[in-house]
């Protein structure tokens, strides 16, 4: 079985503001996100909340996901990836890391990541535009001791570099691999592109 899990427990210190409650298109970010990975092939979707958990808990309640809340969200994003590993049930293979503040990331993008896991037998398979990596990042699950060991000063990046004969790099055809929204003028930007 292939998870998500979508990391949506950051404090958005430097939007200022929760920035996965604001609107993108007809929805508000989380939303679009969790809507493009419910719909792509992974089998179950697990979201990490933290920070104004029960707002973003209400925008998607109608999506077919489990949610758990990180306590320790303000310690990082590996914290929240950590916690969720922690969480992931025993027929779990794989797991496909997606950052809740990269509305763009398309089906495609995450469909093609999830069929290279299955075809290639590697362990951690990152889209890759131009040479260089992005995200969503999928990492096989006989990571998950690794993962939950980490230190939060090397981050997930510390499984990826300590494996580099079992990473599989998926051309992608998207800067969406790269565009996350920080702040209030990448948040400007993005918008003005979906227009």
């Amino acid at each position: 079985m292939i998870w998500a899990m979508i990391l949506a427990a950051g404090e958005s210190k430097r939007m200022g503001k929760p920035k996965l409650l604001l609107p993108f298109g007809e929805k508000t970010m989380i939303e679009t996100i969790v809507a493009t990975v419910v719909s792509s092939k992974v089998e179950q979707t697990l979201v990490i909340l933290g920070s104004d958990q029960e707002k973003i808990e209400e925008k998607i309640k109608n999506y077919s996901v489990k949610i758990v809340y990180n306590r320790d969200f303000r310690s990082g994003m590996l914290s929240s990836v950590q916690c969720g590993f922690k969480f992931l049930p025993e027929e779990t293979r794989a797991v496909l890391v997606v950052l809740g503040d990269q509305p763009k990331i398309s089906t495609t993008v995450i469909n093609k990541l999830i069929d290279a896991y299955k075809s290639s037998g590697k362990g951690i398979v990152l889209p890759v535009y131009k040479k260089e990596r992005g995200h969503p990042v999928l990492i096989d699950v006989k990571y998950g001791e690794e993962v939950e060991n980490l230190s939060p000063d090397v981050g997930l990046r510390g499984t990826v570099y300590n494996h580099p004969e079992d990473i599989l790099e998926v051309d992608v055809e998207t800067l969406s691999i790269f565009q996350d929204i920080d702040s209030e003028s990448d948040y400007k930007r993005e918008l003005e592109k979906k227009e």
